[in-house]
């Protein structure tokens, strides 16, 4: 009562403040935010401000005079100097101030592990890939292996060396010596048929140059649906690899593995049991190379790419090598 008697001409008193009683949080760091905390209690610190600038005076929240403000010391400036707390509005835990060092050591408030500002990191986790695309085996090189291959290197690869060959053409088009091959394989195809051979020899040269070109128009339309028809499956099992070099490599490999079966069955026919030995053969060796072309250029393991390649594979065997058995 005496002390509201004292103050009864100056600002209305507030609440009074009670001491915090036990299991209560209010004297825990942390949890004394500034809403209706009394800021000029003994046990809180009077807020600096930076760069050693003097503090406005006036009364607190109490009605009590706040305590004069601590001139700094010639030494310490700014951010390097004693305790800065928060705002009123803040929580003391994210003040970036704290007893750091006093003398000039270029303390940064906004480094990492400071209060308020801790450092991200991550336990046995791979970094999020924005944008990453699935990958069904190994991961692809990011662009092309190496240059383009000329289309004498691009044959020769096909057959000497088809990992090192599939693996650099995967990124590139290959569209004037798929075309040109396989043209050329089916201006000869047409003479691998025992029946389609007599017809073509007997016939007139009017006759005979209509039914060569035919047959190679259909060869190159049936290897490029063929073709077509490999990516899409190959695509369907996990695969990322681009249609035009699928196409054109599995083009390649139908018209190159072929091509001993066809000039022997030119000259013995078909029926000969060498020619049908070797179609065998070549069969087999074109579902190897188209497999570990699928696997190469669509990254995908063997299994699935030879699934990929297998009606590619029954097509070739029903429509070019059981026509001559």
């Amino acid at each position: 009562m005496s002390q509201l008697g004292r103050k009864a001409g100056s600002a209305p008193p507030g609440p009074a403040r009670r001491s915090p009683g036990p299991g209560t949080f209010e004297g825990v760091a942390g949890f004394r935010i500034g809403r209706g905390r009394d800021n000029g209690a003994p046990h809180t610190r009077p807020q600096q401000p930076p760069y050693g600038q003097q503090a406005p005076q006036g009364p607190s929240y109490g009605g009590y005079p706040a305590p004069p403000q601590p001139q700094p010391y010639p030494g310490q400036q700014g951010y390097g100097g004693g305790h800065q707390g928060g705002g009123y509005d803040e929580p003391e835990y994210f003040g970036d101030g704290g007893y750091g060092p006093q003398q000039g050591a270029g303390h940064d408030p906004y480094a990492a592990n400071n209060p308020g500002h801790t450092q991200a990191f991550t336990v046995g986790e791979d970094p999020y890939n924005q944008g990453g695309t699935y990958r069904a085996g190994s991961t692809p090189p990011a662009g092309p292996v190496g240059p383009r291959l000329h289309w004498k290197d691009l044959l020769r690869g096909i057959v000497l060396a088809p990992n090192q060959t599939f693996l650099q053409m995967r990124d590139y088009t290959m569209w004037v010596p798929a075309l040109v091959v396989t043209f050329l394989y089916g201006l000869l195809a047409v003479f691998g048929f025992d029946g389609a051979r007599e017809e073509a020899i007997n016939a007139t040269l009017s006759n005979a140059v209509p039914i060569v070109l035919t047959t190679a128009v259909a060869m190159v339309l049936s290897s490029f649906v063929l073709g077509v028809v490999t990516h899409t499956l190959a695509r369907q099992l996990g695969g990322d690899g681009a249609w035009q070099p699928t196409v054109g490599l599995s083009m390649l490999i139908m018209s190159l593995t072929d091509a001993p079966r066809l000039v022997f069955a030119m000259f013995f026919g078909g029926d000969a049991t060498f020619v049908q030995a070797l179609g065998w053969a070549t069969w087999v060796a074109a579902g190897a190379l188209l497999t570990l072309m699928v696997s190469k250029s669509h990254d995908l393991p063997w299994p699935k790419a030879l699934g990929a390649s297998a009606i590619q594979l029954i097509a070739l065997l029903s429509i070019v090598k059981l026509g001559t058995f």
